[in-house]
């Protein structure tokens, strides 16, 4: 049986074909039982209503676009998995981009959004270069962004973040309450917001604790597994450190493989405490004490912010902030325990 058009089926149900689209729309301004009969009568008639063509008459692609640093972070697939939810029950799709930390691609992308291909966008920022002037372009063609979770400062529009500084102060003095005294910092952007905040963290529970702060200990590392082996190993070989504050999930595996090479043993030697979302956290040897950040919410929290400014942009605060906090996981990589010295 063929597919009917609108028109045909205005003209079985004796209606006009706004009538027969309002139904589709759910307008709230056409009666249930001529909606239900419309309803019927296309189910019937096997019609089969063109969402694209009417979305392209409100000039709505009914797509948003998610944009995040990296894919093999299960931090991110959790966030995407949140916004894909609330997306979806507002009858929305969602583009996903990655960046891989590439300034050059993000602003690739958010240009060719420009287009139209999205009526908003979720975005993670990269960090790269300090020039983000490309945003601004998105307030003149009125495209509403949210950030999440690793955001540039100076860009005023709607955010998503977690405590990044209570978490990472607590994640340090866990580690100097386990026996710690050297703990290195690794990070991969010292600055970007997030970067700066969780390191301020691990300079005032330092502090807080009169444990001297050795600049050295705070190790530049990369987004390549390969060159961090190298860094890692040449920071346990010449500092010697008694424990690793991770700020990134990533540094956290490095910081066990370059363990394992060197034949250092967590947490005897080493007590490893890094942020991660990752569910396979307490199956790994050892189990891996996480600051773990609510990733579905954060996603679920910014598609609701991003779903108000598209639906009621006269009631958004472009300055709102949203914070929530995350979770110190114990596990035993900071297990109680005498350190061995190496």
């Amino acid at each position: 049986m063929r597919n009917i058009n609108i028109k045909e089926l205005a003209k079985a149900l004796n209606l006009s074909t706004s009538t027969v689209s309002r139904a589709f729309r759910d307008n709230s301004d056409i009666s249930k039982e001529t909606k239900d009969k419309i309803l019927a009568a296309a189910k019937e008639l096997n019609y089969q209503p063109n969402h694209y063509a009417s979305n392209l008459r409100e000039q709505r692609s009914k797509t948003i676009a998610v944009i995040v640093p990296e894919l093999a972070n299960h931090f991110f697939s959790q966030v995407i998995h949140g916004i894909e939810g609330v997306a979806r029950a507002r009858g929305y799709h969602i583009l996903i981009y990655a960046t891989d930390d590439d300034y050059e691609k993000e602003v690739s992308f958010i240009r060719h959004l420009h287009n139209g291909r999205a009526d908003g966008i979720i975005m993670s920022v990269s960090g790269e270069a300090n020039d983000h002037n490309y945003l601004n372009e998105l307030n003149q063609q009125r495209l509403p962004l949210v950030f999440f979770d690793r955001v540039y400062e100076d860009i005023i529009t709607p955010r998503v973040i977690t405590n990044d500084y209570d978490s990472s102060f607590s994640a340090v003095q866990h580690l100097i309450k386990q026996g710690c005294k050297r703990i290195a910092c690794l990070v991969i952007n010292k600055n970007l917001s997030i970067g700066k905040t969780r390191m301020q963290g691990y300079l005032d529970a330092l502090e807080k604790y009169n444990i001297p702060f050795d600049d050295r200990l705070i190790v530049d590392c990369t987004n390549s597994y390969k060159r961090n082996n190298v860094i890692l190993k040449d920071m346990f070989k010449k500092l010697k450190p008694d424990g690793v504050f991770t700020s990134v999930e990533r540094l956290a595996f490095a910081t066990y493989y370059a363990c394992q090479d060197l034949e250092i043993t967590i947490p005897d030697q080493v007590k490893v405490v890094g942020f991660s979302s990752l569910e396979i956290a307490p199956l790994l040897n050892p189990s891996l004490t996480t600051v773990t950040q609510p990733a579905t919410t954060i996603g679920v929290e910014a598609a609701s912010l991003l779903f108000k400014m598209l639906e009621h942009p006269e009631s958004v605060n472009v300055n709102e902030k949203i914070v929530l906090d995350s979770k110190l996981m114990k596990r035993n990589s900071t297990a109680v325990g005498t350190l061995k010295k190496r």
